[in-house]
């Protein structure tokens, strides 16, 4: 795991630039620190050194050094690729996977990308023909962005890395605000910063003379594939399972993993075979999970480490946290991920993580909707829609949250695992008139792919195109790389997910449980307490401190401020009634005070 950043343009001396900007993202690789630049390109590499840890510096060359590659990820499968390419012909001067996709490049074009197992983000630049060849990995598990300036176009895993570039001209995009509020992250290739976009998972770019191509080259297709039976699924999806955790502990420094009280990292751990699992949680015993990662570390004969996160660590480190997010991601379990990425560092460089296992096996409990409530919705829609309007009048709690959501279709009510703001709201709190239409302009076109899908597929789908790669993945990385940790995602592993994408949905989740066959699975593993225990996320008791007066006036004091973007009446009221009771505005009120926090950090001239 890595980091790199580069611009091509025609400036002479590109050496100082590119040195400055692989220095803001130096945390992304501690261990060394490489550059290639002539005078159309400037490269720039930070290594966190996991394989061939004495010869595999970056940036790596070909065998007549006429094509250079930087590359953050891991490629499990890069030892047969090896000696499929060693079959053709090619030379390898390292034992990294970083020059097995150079060569993979060099025979195959983009064709190498789909030959790939891993996570990857990189760049292959042809010296002798100028080209810039750059691809991000099937689910967004790295990071890519890029930026084209005047004539200038910069890249790279981190957005830091470009504000100090000279022709780097830094603006708000204030239209992703908007979609900010409802998603808590920036959904989409946009960015919060203008002209600064992200290549999506699964698409890969060209640039040269000035000309930027973007192609996909993968998308997730779910399929119900009925010919297999319920065994034959369950024994098919474990192989793989293995299989995967197995590929994913390949490594020449020490892998550890993280725990949790959920089954996806309890399996993790149980199948994985490491020596140290990491765990951290709150005082109060609702909000932690480390007396159950403690006991199943024993039971598994792991050392469990862990750490208590106490309020105020939480509210002291926020603004770094955020820094290093490069965009407000408004999950209060981002800091809680930095801590245990941090507290994990301290005593290996890899760690397994549990993400994506939710979205490929159906592990939302808001999954179980259409099934627990299909009584009601044999109300015709006329009349739920219209109990959901007089519903959203009163303050938003669980019964009215119930009738507000059902007197919607699921394509207006469903964005993914978050929904904060909806348009009403988002139009009653901003000072100044909306710019877009509102977050069906992004959803819809997904929901399009999946017409034809039942409910719980179709969320599954937006989820893999939205939560997933937006929160799941953007903090999963951000907050581990703040670390130099290297976190990796056996669920995310593609002959895994490009299987399992043919499950039945009612072998997924039914009306009384979710993830049904991966928990039949785990239970062969772990104890029924853990198998079968209801989905939590990461719990923070961000809705608890924010009643409490200390954490109440620390808010109160940013919203109180002079901002050019909201109704400071508006947010006051959510904050107020928050602490009165009247509604739980918790995650609303989160969701301000850390675009807030961004804002000043990035716009506002704090350091």
């Amino acid at each position: 795991m890595c980091g790199f950043v580069g611009y091509v343009n025609k400036e002479k001396d590109k050496k100082e630039n590119i040195k400055k900007m692989a220095d803001l993202i130096a945390h992304r690789g501690p261990d060394s620190e490489g550059y290639y630049y002539d005078d159309n390109i400037a490269l720039g590499f930070r290594r966190l050194s996991i394989i061939d840890l004495k010869n595999g510096k970056q940036p790596i060359f070909n065998e007549d050094k006429t094509k250079v590659i930087i590359f953050n990820g891991e490629i499990y499968n890069f030892e047969s690729l090896r000696k499929d390419l060693i079959k053709k012909g090619y030379k390898f001067q390292t034992k990294t996977d970083t020059e097995v996709i150079l060569h993979g490049y060099e025979e195959y074009k983009e064709h190498i990308l789909n030959k790939l197992r891993g996570m990857f983000a990189f760049v292959i630049y042809d010296i002798k023909n100028k080209e810039v060849f750059a691809a991000r990995d099937f689910y967004g598990i790295k990071p890519f962005y890029y930026a084209q300036m005047g004539k200038t176009f910069i890249f790279g895993s981190e957005i830091k890395s470009f504000l100090i570039h000279p022709d780097f001209k830094k603006e708000l995009n204030d239209k992703m605000l908007e979609y900010y509020l409802t998603f808590q992250f920036t959904p989409g290739s946009e960015t919060l910063f203008k002209n600064v976009h992200k290549l999506m998972p699964g698409h890969y770019l060209k640039y040269k003379n000035g000309r930027l191509q973007i192609r996909k080259y993968y998308e997730i297709k779910f399929h119900t594939d009925n010919s297999k039976t319920y065994d034959q699924w369950k024994k098919g999806i474990k192989e793989r399972l293995a299989d995967s955790i197995k590929a994913h502990k390949i490594s020449d420094v020490e892998v550890g993993s993280f725990l949790s009280s959920g089954v996806d990292s309890s399996y993790v751990a149980a199948c994985s075979d490491v020596d140290k699992t990491f765990t951290v949680g709150f005082g109060d015993e609702k909000y932690s999970e480390i007396s159950y990662a403690k006991d199943l570390s024993e039971k598994i004969n792991t050392k469990n480490i862990s750490k208590v996160i106490t309020k105020e660590e939480y509210f002291k480190n926020l603004p770094n946290i955020i820094y290093y997010m490069d965009e407000p991601v408004a999950d209060p379990s981002a800091i809680a991920l930095y801590f245990v990425t941090k507290l994990a560092s301290e005593n290996v460089k890899v760690s397994l993580s549990g993400e994506g296992a939710d979205e490929i096996f159906g592990g939302y409990n808001i999954y179980q909707e259409p099934l627990t409530d299909s009584w009601y919705y044999k109300i015709p829609y006329s009349i739920r829609h219209a109990i959901g309007n007089i519903a959203s009048i009163f303050p938003h709690k669980r019964g009215i949250n119930f009738l507000i959501r059902r007197g919607q279709n699921l394509e207006d009510r469903y964005v993914g695992n978050a929904f904060i703001f909806n348009n009403k709201e988002v139009k009653k709190i901003l000072k100044n008139s909306r710019k877009t239409k509102g977050y069906q302009e992004l959803t819809k076109p997904y929901y399009k792919k999946v017409k034809d899908k039942d409910e719980v597929t179709k969320m599954q789908y937006i989820d893999f195109n939205f939560w997933l790669i937006g929160d799941i993945l953007t903090k999963a990385d951000k907050m581990s790389m703040a670390n130099s940790l290297e976190v990796r995602v056996p669920f995310l592993d593609k002959p895994l997910i490009d299987y399992a994408c043919g499950l039945p949905t009612d072998y997924k989740t039914d009306k009384n449980t979710t993830k049904k066959i991966f928990r039949d699975i785990a239970s062969e593993v772990l104890e029924d307490k853990v198998s079968t225990k209801k989905k939590l996320g990461f719990p923070v008791p961000i809705r608890v401190w924010l009643k409490e007066d200390d954490t109440y006036e620390s808010v109160k004091k940013v919203f109180m401020q002079d901002n050019q973007f909201f109704n400071q009446k508006a947010i006051l009221k959510l904050l107020e009634d928050h602490k009165k009771g009247k509604a739980d505005n918790s995650r609303k009120i989160w969701t301000i005070y850390v675009f807030l926090i961004w804002y000043e950090i990035f716009f506002g001239g704090n350091k």
